[in-house]
């Protein structure tokens, strides 16, 4: 079995975040769902969970940062393409986050942008030309 992930998050408004995620791609999978969280599918393999703050405060007793002024996390998904990479941004802003609130990537081999959900947390998105990747690293090293 491949190893998986599940990105907690707490969110001030659920149905709000809930959304927000369907908007960038995300699929709710409403059997680890409730009023409380919502479990977010990726992929196989990646899932965010959407939690209110007080459903988050039962699994840690730190406080809650609030991601809006301060940062402890930065995500990153991987996408098929450059213009994947622009889609799923422009779905993001169109959806209440913000666009690009980190400076582009733009090397020969990788192009990436970034997005804020509507709580502040912040979501890379990336694609990587492993072919031209490749060809660079063999070129420095030789």
């Amino acid at each position: 079995m491949p190893r998986m992930i599940f990105v907690n998050l707490p969110v001030t408004d659920l149905k709000r975040a809930t959304a927000f995620y369907e908007a960038v791609g995300a699929t709710r999978n409403p059997q680890f769902s409730d009023d409380t969280a919502s479990c977010m599918v990726f992929s196989e393999t990646i899932f965010a969970m959407l939690t209110t703050h007080d459903k988050f405060r039962q699994f840690t007793p730190k406080p809650i940062a609030d991601a809006k002024i301060s940062n402890q996390v930065l995500l990153c998904l991987s996408a098929d393409s450059r213009s994947e990479v622009d889609d799923i941004v422009a779905r993001a802003a169109a959806a209440g986050g913000v666009a690009d609130p980190s400076p582009k990537d733009e090397y020969s081999f990788m192009y990436g942008r970034s997005f804020e959900d509507p709580d502040g947390h912040m979501w890379g998105v990336n694609w990587m030309d492993m072919t031209a990747f490749a060809a660079q690293c063999e070129m420095a090293n030789a």
